[in-house]
């Protein structure tokens, strides 16, 4: 077939190959970048997900996210902590890619001493399995933010064994704020279906009932943490936003 071209195409095709050859010589991770262009959606108004693989351990389990089985964030569970990635639907891990192999590559997590971790292994696929940009020829340990590539399909790798950390608890004005943006949202109306007005005992009950729909709110730490002023001045406030000025002086 090359044979048949023209000695200067010949020769332009050759030269381009070469400089192919000492692009990727030097920068491999380029044609990982190329590639990771074929996995974009085709429409430029449908949304971009970046692909991605999550391996979670806490007490109770060891499991992965991933948003790899066609474009859907799955949490997956497996008994002997391996996930099979691959073309073959029976993977766990299924890839819709005419490059990666029916059996491509596994996750598996091992837990040994300073070594535990989530690891990858290629089934020895026909086009390889990359880890920044570095072929793998034999199990390997993830990192956190580690890119990966099978076949043409690249998408990060995210780890994390750390116990959740506790967040302090919310000030008491930001729960204040909290009650009265719901009230808003829910657009209560301070008269009943007859336009019979409603007294401030029934508008004070009302702000306790939406402080007790609060689950991380305890009203008793409230009484304890404001004064009688800030009290008074905080419901002044939300009945203020509740009832038209000109209407409280015939409440």
């Amino acid at each position: 077939m090359m044979s048949g071209l023209p000695q200067k195409e010949l020769e332009k095709r050759l030269s381009l190959y070469q400089v192919f050859l000492k692009l990727y010589e030097h920068h491999s991770s380029f044609l990982d970048e190329v590639l990771q262009l074929e996995n974009l959606p085709h429409s430029p108004f449908t949304r971009v997900h970046g692909f991605y693989i999550q391996g979670i351990v806490d007490s109770s389990a060891v499991y992965v996210i991933t948003n790899l089985c066609e474009g859907k964030t799955q949490r997956l569970l497996q008994p002997q902590h391996i996930w099979i990635i691959g073309r073959d639907r029976t993977c766990g891990i299924y890839v819709c890619d005419q490059r990666v192999s029916r059996r491509h590559a596994a996750i598996q997590y091992v837990k040994d001493g300073e070594d535990s971790g989530f690891y990858l292994v290629d089934f020895s696929s026909t086009n390889g399995t990359f880890v920044n940009g570095e072929p793998v020829y034999r199990p390997i340990k993830l990192q956190d933010g580690d890119h990966l590539r099978l076949g043409s399909i690249t998408f990060s790798f995210y780890t994390n064994s750390t116990p959740p950390q506790v967040l302090p608890r919310v000030a008491v004005e930001l729960l204040m704020q909290l009650v009265t943006r719901k009230s808003d949202d829910e657009a209560l109306v301070n008269s009943d279906s007859f336009g019979k007005k409603t007294s401030v005992n029934e508008n004070y009950d009302q702000t306790l009932e939406a402080l007790r729909e609060l689950p991380i709110l305890n009203l008793e730490e409230i009484a304890v943490s404001l004064s009688q002023k800030q009290q008074s001045e905080i419901l002044d406030d939300f009945f203020s936003k509740q009832i038209p000025s000109n209407k409280l002086k015939h409440i």
